[in-house]
C-alpha cells in the first residue's frame, strides 16, 4: 500500500523542490491530473508538464487523462514519460482498442470510473489492465470530500484484482481522517493532493499519512 501525491496540489511555481520533498519523504510514484476544460471543467497540464517533470525525478509517473478522446494523445503521454497511462470509461470510444495501445507502447494500461458509472460499465475489462482508479469525487478539482459511496467499488473488483492482478487506487478526498475507511475497503493506492501539499510542507504531510497508513 502506498500514498501516491498527486501534483495537482503542489506549488507550480517550485515544482521541482515539491518532487523532491515527497520523494525524499519515501514517495514511489506520482499522480499526474491531466484535464482539458471539456471532460471535466479545468485545465490543467500536457505532454510538456509530464516531460518536464519526468527530467526532474525517476519515480513512476501515472498520467490520469481526464480529457476527450484520450486515443489522440496516448502516444504523447507515453513518449514524454508516463509509465502508467489511465484512461476513462466514460471518455473513450473503444476502451478495449485504447487499453491495449497503452500496453503495446510498453507502459501499464489503467481504467477509470467516476462516481455516477455503475461498476458493470468496467467488468468486461478488467482482464486487460494493470491499474484500475476509482474516483471517489467527481473528477475537475481538488480538495473535495470523499464520496463514501464510491469505496464499494473497490471491494467489487476485489475478486477481480485476485484473479487478473492489477492494482486498485482510489482518488479524491484522501486525508488523514479517511484513509481507515479507503483501506478497509482493499485499496492499494490512495492518491493525496491536498492532504499533502496543502500545508506547503509535503515531507512532513506526506510521512504522517504513510505512517498512519501503515499503523491502522
Amino acid at each position: 500500500m502506498e500514498i501516491v501525491p498527486s501534483l495537482l496540489s503542489a506549488d507550480f511555481s517550485d515544482l521541482a523542490k515539491e518532487i523532491r520533498a515527497v520523494e525524499k519523504a519515501g514517495a514511489c510514484r506520482l499522480h499526474l491530473d491531466v484535464m482539458d476544460g471539456h471532460f471535466v471543467p479545468n485545465i490543467t497540464i500536457g505532454p510538456f508538464i509530464v516531460e518536464a517533470i519526468r527530467r526532474q525525478t525517476n519515480l513512476h509517473l501515472e498520467s490520469h487523462l481526464m480529457i476527450e478522446n484520450p486515443d489522440k494523445y496516448i502516444d504523447a503521454f507515453v513518449k514524454t514519460g508516463s509509465d502508467t497511462v489511465i484512461i476513462h470509461i466514460e471518455a473513450s470510444k473503444d476502451i478495449r482498442k485504447d487499453l491495449a495501445h497503452i500496453r503495446d507502447l510498453g507502459a501499464n494500461a489503467g481504467l477509470v470510473l467516476n462516481p455516477p458509472t455503475d461498476f458493470k460499465a468496467i467488468e468486461p475489462h478488467l482482464a486487460y489492465i494493470d491499474h484500475l482508479l476509482v474516483m471517489t469525487v467527481n473528477p475537475g478539482f481538488g480538495g473535495q470530500k470523499l464520496i463514501r459511496s464510491s469505496l464499494s467499488k473497490v471491494t467489487l473488483a476485489k475478486p477481480y484484482q485476485d484473479k487478473y492482478g492489477f492494482y486498485i487506487e482510489v482518488d479524491g478526498g484522501i486525508n488523514m481522517d479517511t484513509l481507515a475507511e479507503a483501506k478497509a475497503a482493499g485499496t492499494d493506492l490512495f492518491v493525496a493532493g491536498s492532504a499533502v501539499f496543502s500545508k506547503r510542507q509535503p515531507y512532513e504531510s506526506f510521512k504522517e499519512l504513510s505512517e498512519k497508513l501503515i499503523g491502522e
